[in-house]
């Protein structure tokens, strides 16, 4: 059953990303990845959805969600 709790996540246009890492250096939980040496990934269990690497991402292709919990 859904109760419609909602949570917030971080959210990577992955086909402007551009790997620079600074996302990852301003995450404190350690919740973002650069994969292949070609985009970001966000681990969705670690993600609170703080917007710390949002404000840090230079080609601001990172966004905050809200996502069903």
């Amino acid at each position: 059953m859904n109760t419609g709790t909602k949570r917030r996540r971080a959210v990577v246009d992955q086909t402007a990303c551009v790997a620079c890492g600074c996302c990852v250096k301003a995450c404190p939980l350690q919740a973002i990845e650069i994969v292949r040496g070609v985009t970001a990934r966000v681990n969705e269990e670690k993600c609170v959805g703080c917007g710390r690497c949002a404000r840090e991402c230079p080609a601001s292709v990172i966004g905050i969600r809200e996502v069903e919990a």
